[in-house]
């Protein structure tokens, strides 16, 4: 069963036996800083000390779901200052219109804070349901018999389930398991049941329970373990809320749910072409299957970065299998500069104030491994402590900042990369974020116009925030004139230690002159006004002057 995972996972074993870059540390550091990308060492007494808040709380970046307890203004408000910097809109439930009133009550929260927030919508995709038009709690007993049936019309109870999918006893047989919980189940066994497929009745699907629980609530989620389900990725439901809700607000990014081969997200982008700006959208691949893990590689390739849904993962894989592929995963995307985004962290903070001490270290764990961004579910859209859920992660992610080995990371990613580097990602590997670490500059700032330059000097982590000034370009179609950045700006917010702000449009990212001093005092004010930039501070700044790139190292004065 195992050995179809093989593959995928080389890379990551690989990874362990990567040589230390520290000739001087002992063998068993050596050891400890292949299989973490972990500084050595760690004074104790560091542990001790209380963290200091900045004005970037993290520079991993943490993408919120937004919904029933995260609608208000304040509350959203509350969030972008606890560090969300994407507003996630997941149309499993809820109808256009609540999305709608949510998102207006973003546009204000981000206008008083002074937070640039990014929006993604994520699509349902091929996702079964159970149907429960009553919404009365439904109990399952262990060692009895639940019949699924795709007739929508009948009532959901104890020994009958509805569901959405007429094509479910088609892809069953004897012995496979099915998952059915609340949707973004925490996996708890009372809220959630495994069922065993005993016998195929025409449509039906006759399963034994296989511990008891009771399903409260309109909506459940049916996963069946390794079996292909025959809907589309992108199904005509969602393409009506992309055309329709998604053009209207020019989102972001497009999470595409269950993507399980490279042509998926090929035709997303084709769609995408023919929807006006939508042509700018970045689309994520949320892998949540054995299908979609067997071509990952295609689909990264294909997709602008990854979603590991390790929800659905978790059933379709071995638990004993989960993390490998995270860290095969997560080392694939730092290697081609695409953001990765790690689900289900923190799932016990739904209902409470405090992670587990298992989920703060996976959290710290996630981003040594290299993850760019944490994407919280039911914490923040029907969790009771979505603020506290924010701010806490986001300490966290901080915290394990500070002890992440750039230096191993960065030798490493110049490795993989090899030689001839291109032009670029030779300037953003070694003038900038090397110069940048050699001279202790406090802040990196690179001007630009598509964030491709900003992108590729954050896929080296440099130990510093990356200040990416994106400026505007001038478009037209011979009708009007429209300025473009806003997209550019928004989409770094996915990327780690990438802070954004859009300059003045009369400023050319290009220029044929020297570094153009206004534009340069916007940003230092910035930095300034958040705390990054100090007097005598050390900056480094990346900007192209005609052909040619240019790197300055700066040192302010009082």
């Amino acid at each position: 069963m195992h050995s179809r995972y093989t593959d995928v996972f080389n890379e990551s074993i690989a990874l362990a036996e990567t040589p230390s870059c520290s000739s001087s540390s002992s063998s068993s550091e050596k050891m400890h800083s292949n299989h973490l990308l972990l500084e050595e060492p760690i004074r104790m007494a560091s542990i001790l000390e209380s963290s200091k808040s900045t004005f970037f709380p993290a520079m991993s970046r943490i993408v919120g779901t937004l919904g029933i307890n995260s609608q208000s203004v304040e509350t959203i408000s509350a969030c972008l200052k606890a560090g969300m910097s994407v507003a996630r809109f997941d149309f499993s439930w809820g109808d256009a219109e609540f999305h709608q009133k949510t998102l207006e009550n973003l546009k204000i929260a981000i206008k008083s804070t002074k937070k640039l927030c990014a929006v993604m919508l994520d699509t349902v995709g091929p996702e079964l349901q159970v149907v429960n038009k009553s919404e009365r709690p439904v109990s399952l007993q262990e060692e009895t018999l639940v019949v699924l049936t795709p007739d929508q019309d009948k009532e959901a109870t104890s020994n009958l389930l509805p569901i959405n999918f007429s094509g479910l006893a088609k892809a069953v047989k004897k012995g496979d398991t099915i998952f059915i919980g609340q949707y973004l189940f925490t996996g708890s066994e009372t809220t959630s049941v495994w069922l065993e497929v005993t016998e195929v009745n025409g449509e039906d699907v006759v399963c034994l329970i296989k511990n008891s629980a009771t399903l409260s609530g309109p909506l459940y989620t049916l996963h069946v373990s390794q079996i292909r389900i025959d809907l589309p990725t992108l199904t005509d439901k969602d393409k009506e809320v992309i055309s329709t809700w998604g053009v209207r607000n020019n989102i972001d990014f497009l999470s595409l749910s269950y993507t399980r081969h490279a042509e998926d997200v090929r035709h997303a982008r084709e769609f995408l072409s023919k929807l006006g700006d939508l042509n700018q959208t970045q689309i994520f691949a949320k892998i949540e299957n054995v299908e979609g893990l067997n071509h990952f590689d295609e689909i990264l390739q294909e997709a602008d970065g990854i979603i590991l849904s390790r929800g659905n993962l978790g059933i379709d894989l071995p638990p004993e299998k989960v993390f490998l592929f995270q860290k095969a995963a997560v080392y694939k995307c730092n290697m081609a500069g695409k953001p990765a985004v790690v689900t289900r962290v923190v799932d016990s903070m739904t209902d409470n104030l405090r992670p587990t001490r298992a989920e703060a270290t996976d959290v710290a764990n996630a981003v040594l491994d290299g993850s760019d961004a944490i994407l919280l579910g039911a914490e923040t859209l029907r969790g009771l402590y979505p603020v506290e859920t924010i701010s806490i992660v986001g300490k966290i992610c901080a915290e394990a900042e500070k002890v992440f080995n750039q230096d191993l990371y960065f030798k490493r990613t110049v490795k993989y990369v090899g030689e001839p580097m291109t032009h670029l990602e030779s300037i953003a590997s070694s003038a900038v974020v090397r110069a940048a670490i050699k001279v202790k500059a406090s802040v990196i700032i690179c001007f630009t116009s598509s964030g491709r330059a900003a992108r590729l000097i954050a896929k080296y982590r440099p130990t510093m925030p990356v200040l990416s000034v994106v400026i505007p370009r001038v478009k037209t179609n011979q009708l009007r004139w429209k300025f473009s950045g806003a997209f550019e700006a928004r989409q770094s917010l996915i990327v780690r230690g990438l802070f954004p702000m859009l300059a003045d449009p009369r400023h050319p990212a290009e220029s044929t002159g020297a570094t153009n001093e206004s534009i340069l005092k916007v940003a230092l004010d910035y930095g300034k006004s958040s705390g990054v930039i100090k007097s005598h501070d050390r900056l480094v700044i990346c900007q192209k002057i005609g052909d040619a790139s240019v790197v300055k190292i700066i040192e302010l004065e009082d």
